[in-house]
């Protein structure tokens, strides 16, 4: 059975699962949406989602640096309580976390935070692409979700794969962790600062202050 995007959100509105861990559900369960549930409370997923609805206020924000100061990273991640933010599985989830980042560069902590106008763009790129490669028209929206798929997965951190198990999204690591600490557990916030990065924009606008000034 095909497992469309209308079958993936109400089975995460019924839940309150993530759209990652729902697809697997229904892939899992032939796209019978009832035995998903089912295996989303089985396998601990949907009592995750739950806590993930708790306020998550401890935490704390983790800081690495790489090649000698040529990247540096911080990340804050939270939790409900300050003892599960001494938890040494937590810490190292946040460490892991901020190495992820300075390796793989992604620009977003989750899909919504992707601005509309960015993923429009996107789109735009993706479907003249698909157009320029002779691509079926009647097959465009699915190259199109096809591709703007990968676009998330390079882009948001979230739906990358993890550092330490490539057969693991981070999103995946973050439920295990989740279940496993009984607490709510969110990524709230990144930087990544790479040495001389951004110094051509700023070169540029120097030139453009001085030819101002010329004329």
């Amino acid at each position: 059975m095909e497992i469309t995007a209308s079958l993936v959100k109400d089975l995460r509105e019924r839940t309150g699962v993530g759209m990652m861990e729902c697809k697997k559900a229904l892939v899992h369960t032939d796209g019978d949406i009832e035995k998903a549930i089912d295996y989303l409370r089985e396998t601990g997923v949907a009592k995750a989602a739950k806590k993930a609805g708790r306020i998550a206020s401890e935490g704390i924000v983790e800081c690495y640096v790489h090649g000698g100061g040529r990247i540096g990273v911080m990340i804050e991640v939270n939790c409900e309580t300050d003892f599960a933010a001494q938890n040494p599985e937590f810490k190292e989830f946040a460490k892991d976390l901020a190495m992820q980042i300075a390796a793989n560069r992604p620009e977003y902590v989750k899909r919504e935070d992707v601005p509309a106008a960015v993923v429009e763009h996107e789109k735009d790129i993706v479907r003249q692409q698909a157009i320029n490669e002779g691509k079926n028209p009647n097959f465009l929206d699915k190259i199109i979700e096809g591709r703007l798929k990968k676009f998330y997965e390079d882009a948001v951190l979230m739906e990358q794969s993890f550092i330490k198990d490539e057969n693991l999204t981070v999103q995946d690591k973050l439920t295990q962790l989740i279940q496993k600490i009984g607490e709510n557990i969110s990524v709230r916030r990144f930087v990544r600062y790479e040495r001389g990065e951004g110094l051509e924009k700023k070169v540029d606008n120097f030139v453009e202050e001085v030819m101002n000034q010329i004329k």
